[in-house]
């Protein structure tokens, strides 16, 4: 693990930037080819607008640098189709709770390496990808099989991933359906995250980092299946669910505009939603302190706070620049750090 935020991003710079760049080149020259206009549209989409969030996923490739060449190929993959599948069900022709159940199969198959590929789009009318959605859901299945400890985890990743399909088919279905959907799964799960609200278990499901964390350490030999537990408590559903929740957070005015749900809108007050993400961190650093190599998940926190909160999006809603400010106040100096470096990140993007 990289013992301090300098050497993190000394490897983010030198291995993880590149490598993320690569591949996400190599998928875009896959989606350019796509012959229906809706799916390539969507998957060029998903490519150029959220290439940060393979950026953010594979940080968990540089405190493994010599299994990089599997990771960061597995890491951008499953991210890939996550984001590809979101903008599908954002914008979708269909508003059919079984059409995006049989997109997500897709990730569900991607972390199974004896699954079978299915027709993912078979309730949809748009179908043509030229096998896209198959190619990315096979490199998954190829890298898992590459890590050393894959089966010692994977019955962890394939709960995540199921948590996440979950909230995907409820979030999207029709407009009046949502809340009852959402709230019913919730009271299916509010027996072990008592302390939660329903919005904050349902943002901690939308979020990868568990799934990416178990991919890092499936890529090391010798890991056993209370490890496995243990690092899927830690990090879900607090970590996840600051990540997910910083995501709604800067997303508020896009999703007003498109008419899309948005987690951070059931709280009563600008001072609820503050109070409640700075619960939600203290409770991720304390989970944290429970494994190996603590001070590397402790960065992660401080960087998801530096990416989010400094993201354009933010900067532009005036009630989302408050609640930064209350959020940023007596920043540790590695948050400060991670910030300054999302900026020079995005402005060397930009250009």
């Amino acid at each position: 693990m990289p013992a301090g935020p300098i050497r993190l991003m000394y490897r983010v710079y030198k291995y993880i930037l590149p490598g993320v760049d690569d591949e996400l080149a190599r998928w875009r020259v896959k989606a350019e080819n796509i012959p229906d206009t809706e799916l390539r549209t969507q998957a060029l989409a998903s490519i150029e607008t959220k290439r940060f969030h393979c950026q953010g996923g594979g940080v968990y490739a540089a405190a493994n640098p010599p299994a990089r060449h599997v990771l960061i190929p597995l890491i951008v993959a499953l991210q890939t189709i996550s984001d590809y599948l979101d903008n599908l069900c954002d914008r979708s022709t269909s508003m059919d709770g079984r059409d995006f159940r049989l997109l997500h199969q897709s990730m569900l198959d991607a972390v199974d390496p004896a699954a079978e590929l299915q027709d993912y789009y078979a309730r949809r009318e748009e179908s043509d990808d030229d096998g896209y959605l198959h190619a990315l859901v096979r490199e998954c299945q190829t890298r898992v099989s590459e890590l050393p400890s894959y089966a010692q985890v994977q019955d962890e990743v394939r709960d995540l991933v199921g948590l996440y399909c979950d909230l995907q088919v409820h979030k999207h279905i029709r407009h009046e359906q949502r809340e009852p959907a959402l709230l019913g799964w919730w009271e299916e799960n509010r027996p072990r995250y008592r302390h939660l609200l329903w919005n904050e278990f349902a943002a901690a499901t939308g979020s990868t980092l568990g799934m990416f964390m178990l991919f890092l350490a499936a890529s090391h030999p010798g890991v056993n299946r209370t490890e496995a537990t243990r690092i899927r408590d830690a990090y879900f559903p607090h970590v996840c669910g600051l990540h997910i929740m910083l995501d709604y957070l800067i997303d508020q005015q896009e999703d007003r505009e498109g008419g899309d749900l948005n987690f951070c809108n059931y709280y009563t007050s600008e001072t609820e939603l503050v109070d409640r993400i700075s619960l939600i961190v203290t409770s991720a650093r304390n989970d944290i302190r429970r494994l190996p190599g603590d001070k590397f998940h402790r960065m992660i926190i401080e960087g998801l706070l530096a990416l989010y909160l400094s993201d354009p999006k933010a900067r532009s809603q005036r009630d989302v620049v408050a609640i930064t400010r209350r959020l940023m106040k007596r920043s540790p100096m590695t948050r400060l750090f991670f910030w300054a470096n999302s900026m020079y990140i995005r402005s060397r993007q930009s250009k």
